[in-house]
């Protein structure tokens, strides 16, 4: 398992992570979300060894002890640790299978341990076809599943994945999550970024949001859905103006409605019945001189509970070049 306890790192006077707490126990995958510049990044990379904390200490450990501290014993705690950063890092003049059982020697396992869990790696990606063929003639869905199945190597018991399918096209998609839950399933504790919240969902995720330094909530998606999202409806009307109580006019500047068109959305207040009744509501309003352009109805979703926590809505690039910078630097 994994256990974050009072995390802080600043880098010169900027103040990343303010006292992180997070447990991931064996079994479970955790989705970390946060918007650009949170501090995920930086929170791996100090759970996994890469930098230093400023305070507090990351713990990981096997079954459900969390018994190594990471900066104090980094040989012990590298062999309990898998990582796939965002970046790739596969060896491009090797292939598929060189760069799976060097990983696999690396991390101690030995020839023959090696060979056969590269055949249950590659089986597992959907990699067998091009188990010889050279890194670099990889797509980029083959490239990033090769990227994660080499963290998978050393079956480590806590594996963190940095945006795993960024770029990946839908079927390493599809071979990538099945290998988390997969790997999961079998008692690894799993933490996972991403900037696509469907994921977590497909997934059965925990998820904890990284805010302002800290874990500002976590819980299951649908706990966390329904205690802080709501539906959000919107029409766009043109012509006259209608008297449109608890709605929010916004000015459409585009080419395709017609001039003077607005933007309502209901605001929260708005949404206390049915989202139907809501609805028909306000179209009876709408009088003769009205047009009703379009409507659009979303329901409660991850999305909208992240952002009535944070404020933003959850950006679909990463880690930002700052936070980046500073990682590497330290």
């Amino acid at each position: 398992m994994l256990l974050i306890e009072d995390v802080h790192k600043s880098f010169g006077a900027h103040a990343v992570l303010r006292g992180v707490d997070l447990t991931v126990p064996a079994g479970r995958i955790v989705g970390l979300v946060g918007s650009n510049g949170a501090g995920k990044t930086t929170l791996i990379s100090i759970a996994t060894g890469l930098i230093t904390a400023s305070r507090g200490r990351a713990l990981v450990g096997e079954g459900d002890a969390a018994d190594v501290d990471v900066a104090a014993d980094r040989r012990l705690a590298s062999g309990l640790i898998g990582l796939a950063p965002q970046d790739l890092g596969i060896y491009p003049m090797l292939s598929v299978e060189q760069n799976l059982v060097t990983f696999a020697e690396l991390a101690g396992l030995r020839r023959k341990a090696a060979r056969a869990q590269v055949e249950r790696v590659v089986e597992a990606l959907d990699l067998v076809p091009q188990l010889r063929q050279r890194a670099d003639t990889l797509s980029g869905g083959q490239a990033r599943r090769l990227h994660t199945g080499m963290a998978l190597m050393h079956r480590p018991a806590v594996l963190f994945l940095d945006e795993p399918t960024v770029g990946a096209d839908v079927a390493a998609r599809h071979a990538i999550l099945a290998v988390v839950r997969e790997i999961a399933s079998q008692g690894t504790a799993v933490v996972y970024t991403t900037h696509y919240l469907t994921e977590l969902e497909d997934l059965g995720a925990h998820v904890a949001i990284l805010h302002e330094g800290r874990i500002a909530t976590q819980g299951t998606v649908a706990d966390l859905v329904h205690a802080n999202a709501s539906p959000s409806i919107g029409i766009v009307t043109s012509g006259e103006r209608p008297e449109l109580p608890g709605w929010i006019a916004t000015p459409l500047v585009a080419e395709s409605p017609p001039a003077g068109a607005l933007r309502w959305e209901a605001s929260a207040s708005a949404l206390t019945a049915d989202t139907a009744a809501v609805l028909a509501d306000a179209l009876s309003r709408l009088g003769t001189g009205t047009t009703l352009e379009g409507v659009d109805v979303a329901p409660a979703s991850l999305e909208s509970a992240f952002l009535a926590i944070t404020g933003h809505h959850l950006a679909a690039d990463a880690t930002t070049p700052e936070e980046a910078k500073d990682v590497v630097h330290a």
